[in-house]
């Protein structure tokens, strides 16, 4: 039988990044979590169907999709914001991840983290795990219990990396068959995603390996690209033949292929480099709070809109230290306001549309159809009741969801939706 769930409210949503569509006291419905209609009326065939009536408030698509964060690295945040990537790598991140040994301390901080992704509306989310592959089912199984869609990598490391982190190659990817074979238990909405660290810490041997696997399994890919200077000088000297730092990831066929693959940062890439990442169809993940706590530089998205190439936004915890992406939004913004009016220009800041585009509907295009009210989407929705926001004065929608953008919080979020269910608050 066909599960037809109907939802009414002041409805906003980006079908394209320079438009907002607002719908004051509209409907949106589902049947079996996709969305049929969005607009001011019910069709006359929906027309017996129950009415969830969130009167007042806002409902926006999808929730948030945060398409780069660190899930081990939850308990660093806000650490280590005065050093740049490498030294920050060393200092906080790798003694951490070697935590994530023991599956008790895995739970632990997985569910915390699964917990505020929830909490703050991030519905769909691609992230990290670590080189174990036991602590990263963990983190597939918090992340299904709390209802929410997530892809999640097994971390790869055979070089340059520290002696407790670091991976034999063969069992590496070993480990990584096997993992994926076992995450087949979490479908639909947790899913695994190929994930090379970054180049420096792997060898050809094996991201060829890993390329191979996502071809055969069918799997996404992620990773780092053009993050800091020098990560980009380290990978010049460790491959020395490669054309670019890009092309490393698309000559070991981890970019380019069947499978879809999402590269986060991006801040440095040559014209040559974008145009790879153009035909290749790759997305950024444009992550604006790292950039700046660890002085990598401004990503110049505006150019690479213009490129036509994909873009998401990702929190980065926790290079990045909020895992708000309504945050992680606003600060996209105002990072390319700096750089339109000190470096380049040329090319015009975002606007708002622009930037919940890209944490909407932008970052839902590595999920499918995610991210919008428009027919044929998945139903992920935020139900925000703004009213103790204080303002006599009559606003817009759009008004009011920019307000709410820069200036609420997770307490006004009063209803999570994905796949056209209720997520309740995760318990552990």
């Amino acid at each position: 039988m066909n599960s037809t769930i109907i939802l009414k409210g002041n409805i906003l949503y980006t079908p394209r990044p320079s438009e907002f569509v607002a719908i004051q006291q509209g409907y949106v419905i589902a049947v079996d979590g996709v969305v049929v209609h969005c607009g001011e009326s019910i069709p006359p065939a929906y027309g017996e169907h129950p009415i969830t009536d969130y009167g007042d408030h806002l409902i926006i698509p999808p929730g948030f999709v945060d398409t780069h964060a660190h899930a081990p690295q939850y308990c660093n945040r806000g650490l280590g914001m005065d050093k740049e990537l490498l030294p920050w790598l060393e200092t906080y991140t790798f003694p951490e991840e070697a935590k994530f040994s023991d599956k008790e301390y895995a739970r632990l901080v997985y569910g915390a983290f699964v917990h505020d992704l929830w909490r703050n509306g991030t519905t769909r989310s691609i992230l990290f795990g670590t080189i174990h592959k036991d602590s990263t089912l963990v983190l597939m199984e918090l992340l299904q219990k709390a209802g929410l869609s997530a892809y999640v990598g097994k971390v790869n490391m055979d070089r340059n990396s520290p002696e407790f982190l670091i991976e034999d190659t063969h069992q590496s990817l070993a480990d990584t068959k096997e993992w994926l074979e076992a995450s087949a238990q979490f479908g639909p909405l947790v899913k695994p995603i190929i994930t090379p660290r970054f180049v420096p810490s792997c060898t050809s041997e094996l991201m060829s390996g890993l390329g191979n696997l996502a071809q055969a399994y069918n799997v996404p890919v992620q990773s780092h690209l053009s993050e800091n200077h020098g990560e980009i000088d380290w990978v010049a000297a460790l491959l020395p033949e490669a054309a670019n730092y890009t092309d490393v990831y698309y000559e070991h066929h981890l970019m380019g292929g069947k499978v879809p693959t999402v590269m986060a940062h991006c801040i440095h890439l040559s014209d040559v480099e974008m145009d790879r990442m153009a035909e290749t169809q790759t997305m950024v993940s444009h992550c604006p709070y790292s950039n700046v706590n660890l002085s990598s530089g401004i990503a110049p998205i505006r150019k690479l809109f213009e490129r036509k190439i994909p873009i998401g936004l990702g929190s980065d915890i926790s290079g990045g230290h909020i895992v708000s992406m309504a945050k992680v939004l606003t600060e996209a913004i105002g990072l390319s306001k700096m750089k339109w009016v000190e470096v380049d220009q040329m090319y015009a800041p975002l606007t708002l549309s622009e930037a919940f585009y890209m944490a909407t509907k932008g970052g839902g295009k590595f999920f499918g159809k995610v991210g919008s009210f428009e027919k044929g989407c998945e139903l992920d929705a935020l139900v925000i009741d703004d009213t103790t926001l204080f303002d006599p004065n009559e606003r817009s929608l759009e008004e009011r969801l920019e307000r709410w953008l820069y200036v609420g919080d997770d307490r006004h979020i009063v209803e999570r939706y994905v796949a056209g269910k209720v997520a309740p608050e995760p318990t552990n």
